[in-house]
C-alpha cells in the first residue's frame, strides 16, 4: 500500500490548520464531509484521528481506514452507513439516537469501531440495548443448558451422571419421549386429584362413619392416596437430582408442591396420633382445615403450562398498574360509601346502617357485581350509585391494556428466544459439519496424490465422504465463541 508508484506522497504541509481541514469520508458508498473543528471536539474518536493521520504516512492512514484516495483525499470504510449516520450526530448534537430497525448489538459494535463512548447514547436507546443484551444472555444460557445436557463429562462419578439423567427426565419433557410421557402423567394426576377433591364434597357420594359424621368415599380416598404418592415420589426424586438443593427448596413452584402434599401427611398424623393428645372433635376440625389446603395443588398446573407462567410474569410486571387500580378503587369505595350513607339516612327503611357496612355496597357496585342485598332507595342515593358504577368500570378498564401488553410481549419474547436458541444450535451443527468437511477434503487431496491405481482408493473415498458430517457437539471443543444472531 505504501508503494510510491501507486500512491502519491501524502501532503505533509503543516501550514493548513487542522481546524479548517476538510475530511471526506466514504462509508459503504455514502460520502460525508467533515471539518476539523467539529471532529476535534472528541479527539479520542476515529474520525478525529483522521485529521492528523496524513502527516503520519500511509501506515498511519491505513491503520484507521480500509482504503484511501490521495487525489480526492477521501477515506473509505466498509461499515454500515445507516449506523454511521446516527453516530455522527454526536459531533453536532452531543448525543446519539439509534434509528429504528438497527440491531442494538451491531450498533454497539459500530460505536466501538468509531471509538465513540457508549455514554453518548440516549437513555431510551441504552434501555433497548440492555434489553437486547439480556435476550442474548438468555439465549446463551439456554444453549449452554442444552449443551450441558448433550455433553457427558467422563470425569464425573456415576452418581452425578445418574442425577443428571433423573433431573433431565423429570424437569425437561422435551429431552426424550419417556420424559414427555412422565410430564403428561404428572399433568393427569394433578387433574385427577383436583377432580377428586371437588367430587368428594358431594353429599350423595359421601359415607357415614360410626359416629354419624359424613366422610369421603373410600374409593375416592384411595385415588387421593395414589395421587399423593405420585406427587411425593416426584418431589423426592427431583430434590435428590437437583444440582442446587437450597435454590430448589426455595423455588415458588416447589413450595407449591410441598403445600400440595403436606396436608395429607399432617391429616394422617392427626387422625392416628392426635386423638390421644386432644379431643376428637378438635382433630376433625384440624383435618378439615388442612383438607382445604389441597386447593394449592391446582397451582402445580403452572409447571406444565407456558400460558400460566406467562400470565404470572405479566401480573408481576404489572404491579404498578395493579397498585393504581387498587388505589382508585379504595378511594372510590371510601367516597361513594360515605356519600351513600349520608344520602340514605333520611329514608326510614334505609339499608345503610353505617359507613363500614356501606363499604360492601360500594365494592359490589364499583366492581359491577351487584348482589342486591344492599341498594339505595332515595333519588340522590340512586344517582350516587350510578356515578359509582361508571367510575368503577373506568377504574377497572384502565390497567387492562398494560397487562395484556406485558402478556403478549413476554409470550412473543419467549417464542423468539426459543427459536433463536434452536437457530444457534443449528449454526453450531453446521459449523461442525463444515469443519469436518474441510478435513475430509484435505484427506481426499492426499489420496489423490497417492494415485488412483491404489485398489483401496475408491472405498477410502467413500468412507471419507460419509464421515464429513458429525453430530451436534460430538467433540468437546465445538463451542462457538460468540452468538452470531441478534434476534
Amino acid at each position: 500500500m505504501a508503494d510510491d508508484s501507486r500512491f502519491p506522497d501524502v501532503d505533509t504541509d503543516g501550514s493548513e490548520k487542522s481546524e479548517e481541514m476538510e475530511i471526506v469520508v466514504n462509508v459503504g458508498g455514502v460520502r460525508q464531509v467533515f471539518y476539523g473543528d467539529n471532529l476535534n471536539q472528541y479527539p479520542e474518536t476515529r474520525l478525529a484521528e483522521l485529521v492528523n493521520c496524513l502527516s503520519g504516512g500511509y501506515d498511519s492512514i491505513f491503520s484507521l481506514c480500509d482504503d484511501y484516495d490521495p487525489g480526492k483525499r477521501e477515506f473509505y470504510f466498509d461499515r454500515d452507513p445507516d449506523a454511521f449516520k446516527c453516530i455522527i450526530d454526536v459531533y453536532y448534537f452531543g448525543e446519539i439516537h439509534m434509528k429504528k430497525g438497527i440491531c442494538p448489538i451491531c450498533f454497539k459494535n459500530e460505536m466501538e469501531f468509531w471509538k465513540v463512548d457508549l455514554n453518548f447514547l440516549d437513555d431510551c436507546c441504552k434501555a433497548h440495548l440492555s434489553e437486547k443484551k439480556e435476550e442474548l444472555e438468555e439465549i446463551a444460557r439456554r444453549v449452554q443448558l442444552i449443551l450441558d445436557d448433550l455433553g457427558v463429562d467422563a470425569s464425573e462419578s456415576r452418581w452425578k451422571r445418574c442425577q443428571k439423567c433423573i433431573w433431565k427426565f423429570l424437569e425437561k419433557p422435551e429431552s426424550s419421549y419417556p420424559a414427555r410421557v412422565i410430564a403428561v402423567l404428572s399433568f393427569l394426576f394433578i387433574l385427577i386429584s383436583s377432580v377428586v377433591m371437588c367430587v368428594g364434597t358431594i353429599p350423595d357420594l359421601q359415607v357415614v362413619d360410626a359416629e354419624g359424621n359424613r366422610m369421603e368415599h373410600p374409593t375416592l380416598d384411595s385415588i387421593e392416596t395414589a395421587c399423593i404418592g405420585w406427587f411425593t415420589m416426584e418431589y423426592v426424586l427431583r430434590l435428590i437430582a437437583s444440582p442446587n438443593k437450597l435454590h430448589f427448596a426455595l423455588s415458588f413452584m416447589n413450595i407449591v408442591d410441598v403445600l400440595a402434599i403436606l396436608p395429607f401427611y399432617i391429616s394422617l398424623t392427626l387422625t392416628h396420633l392426635g386423638a390421644k393428645l386432644m379431643e376428637l372433635s378438635n382433630v376433625q376440625q384440624a383435618v378439615q382445615a388442612l383438607r382445604i389446603m389441597r386447593i394449592a395443588r391446582i397451582f402445580k398446573l403452572a409447571r406444565h403450562s407456558s400460558g400460566l407462567q406467562t400470565l404470572t410474569y405479566a401480573l408481576k410486571r404489572s404491579f404498578k398498574e395493579l397498585g393504581l387500580l387498587l388505589m382508585y378503587l379504595a378511594v372510590g369505595i371510601f367516597v361513594f360509601s360515605a356519600l351513600g350513607y349520608t344520602m340514605e339516612q333520611s329514608h326510614p327503611e334505609t339499608l345503610f346502617k353505617s359507613i363500614p357496612q356501606s363499604f360492601w355496597w360500594a365494592i359490589i357496585t364499583m366492581t359491577t357485581v351487584g348482589y342486591g342485598d344492599i341498594y339505595p332507595k332515595t333519588t340522590l342515593g340512586k344517582l350516587n350509585a350510578a356515578i359509582s358504577f361508571l367510575c368503577g368500570v373506568i377504574a377497572i378498564a384502565l390497567p387492562i391494556h398494560p397487562i395484556i401488553n406485558n402478556f403478549v410481549r413476554y409470550y412473543n419474547k419467549q417464542r423468539v428466544l426459543e427459536t433463536a436458541a434452536k437457530h444457534e444450535l443449528e449454526l453450531m451443527e453446521l459449523n461442525s459439519a463444515e469443519g469436518k468437511a474441510t478435513g475430509s477434503r484435505s484427506e481426499l487431496e492426499d489420496l489423490s496424490r497417492e494415485g488412483k491405481d491404489d485398489p483401496f482408493y475408491s472405498s477410502r473415498i467413500k468412507v471419507s465422504h460419509s464421515d464429513t458430517f458429525i453430530h451436534l457437539l460430538s467433540e468437546e471443543k465445538n463451542y462457538r465463541t460468540r452468538l452470531q444472531s441478534c434476534k
